[in-house]
């Protein structure tokens, strides 16, 4: 299943602390939590939406339930949580492993439908949202060459690209798994 977290941050003399924080400390803790396969986060560079968005591949709902996640700071950003706004969580239903998003490409997200990534020339892959705040209801994701950036700009405000702020995470249980 996929598991997103969408937010904002408030406080411009803090956020690039809190990004260390999220990106060398949480992300790597949440990966380590049995039931996470992959972890990436990304900075969006479209207007309406939150500006940050991470997006993990995991085995269900009771991973996110469990002991363990809260343990090693699942749902929790310490002391950066007061400056933490526009704050959405949701489970999507499995599309398989999430998308490593490289450098030189984009995360392309539309909850209109696929026609507009079609019409890019990608191949979404199609979310049902099952638990959580299970909004929006239907999303489409897909990769786009950085490049071509340039050529979603005006097509809709329903499609948001995301920047990877970090390489994509992978647990060792997954990669020992996928090597067998």
């Amino acid at each position: 299943m996929i598991y997103t977290v969408e937010c904002s941050f408030a406080d411009l003399n803090s956020e690039a602390e809190w990004n260390d924080f999220y990106s060398l400390e949480k992300l790597p803790a949440l990966i380590s939590v049995s039931g996470f396969h992959t972890s990436q986060r990304f900075k969006s560079i479209s207007d309406g939406c939150p500006v940050y968005l991470a997006i993990h591949t995991i085995d269900g709902l009771d991973v996110l339930t469990g002991e363990e996640y809260r343990q090693k700071g699942g749902g929790n950003f310490a002391r950066w949580q007061q400056h933490i706004n526009d704050w959405h969580r949701n489970l999507y239903s499995d599309i398989g492993f999430a998308p490593a998003v490289k450098d030189d490409e984009l995360l392309v997200l539309c909850a209109s439908g696929p026609h507009p990534l079609i019409q890019m020339g990608l191949k979404p892959l199609a979310m049902q949202a099952v638990a959580l705040e299970k909004f929006p209801e239907r999303r489409w994701l897909g990769t786009l060459p950085r490049k071509d950036a340039q050529l979603i700009e005006s097509t809709s405000e329903d499609i948001h690209l995301y920047s990877p702020i970090t390489e994509q995470l992978t647990s060792a249980r997954s990669l020992s798994t996928a090597q067998e």
